[in-house]
């Protein structure tokens, strides 16, 4: 018998204004366009949206602008506050300029959340090293280019947050370039945290496992299999409760916690 979702993981919980005054960034703010009636919410979009309702003001950055505008659109319709900018992350200068842009509008900088990625070719065979280099250019230079902008302007006490997937602790997307690209943000940010605890600021990863978003749902559209994984929990999770566990870590909640990775992948990497 399903379990009924709590409202945390449906995004309709009272919310607690974990992150008052703070002032963020969340680059992958959008959600994939999607033809389905009723989509689900992407990480990204859920994460600034929940950000915003606990009280951050929220620079929303986007390679698509559109995505970018909806989710300002979402956050200012809840009475937040938030803006839009469009970024190519896999252009060195573009991460430099809107670290710096987001950062003067915000009038400082106080958190960061990395929720980029791309999925490209399948096996070693139909992997180009094209299609590698374009993958870690998005999967993990993008976070080092955009870590190494941010860590500078960060208030003391601030905090990273990246965004990974289960895919980088084992294997099994049959994507190699993004596997590994994924597993290179825990070294990533284990070398952020320690250059940070200086001055107390924290990096961590969230690494999600099966989430129901428009992208997962494309990737089970390529691979069926995916939406019969055994996950213990039964069922796979929202972009909300992948919000949720990001909040957490940008909050003081998670003063004490650094260089670590939370799992959120109802039991998938643990259990099976």
């Amino acid at each position: 018998m399903p379990v009924e979702l709590p409202p945390e993981a449906k995004g309709s919980a009272t919310t607690r204004a974990r992150l008052a005054h703070r002032r963020l960034i969340v680059v992958g703010a959008g959600t994939r366009a999607s033809d389905e009636p009723d989509p689900p919410v992407g990480n990204g979009r859920a994460i600034a949206v929940l950000a915003a309702r606990e009280g951050a003001a929220v620079a929303c950055v986007d390679a698509v602008g559109e995505a970018a505008a909806e989710t300002v659109a979402w956050i200012e319709r809840d009475g937040g506050r938030a803006f839009s900018l469009v970024a190519d992350v896999s252009d060195a200068a573009a991460c430099e300029r809107v670290v710096a842009e987001a950062s003067e509008r915000l009038g400082g900088l106080d958190g960061v959340v990395l929720n980029v990625g791309i999925a490209a070719g399948r096996k070693l065979e139909g992997t180009s090293p094209e299609l590698w280099d374009q993958t870690f250019a998005v999967n993990l230079r993008a976070h080092f280019l955009l870590a190494r902008a941010a860590l500078p302007r960060l208030a003391d006490g601030g905090a990273i947050v990246f965004i990974s997937s289960v895919a980088g602790l084992a294997p099994g997307s049959l994507l190699p370039a993004y596997d590994a690209s994924k597993a290179g943000i825990f070294g990533l940010s284990r070398h952020v945290a320690l250059e940070g605890s200086r001055r107390g600021i924290r990096a961590n990863v969230v690494v999600p496992g099966l989430i129901d978003t428009p992208l997962g749902r494309l990737a089970s559209r390529g691979r069926p299999s995916r939406d019969r994984t055994p996950v213990p929990l039964g069922r796979q999770g929202t972009a909300w409760e992948i919000a949720y566990a990001t909040v957490f870590l940008l909050s003081g909640e998670a003063s004490y916690v650094t260089g670590q990775m939370l799992v959120v992948d109802g039991g998938l990497s643990a259990l099976r």
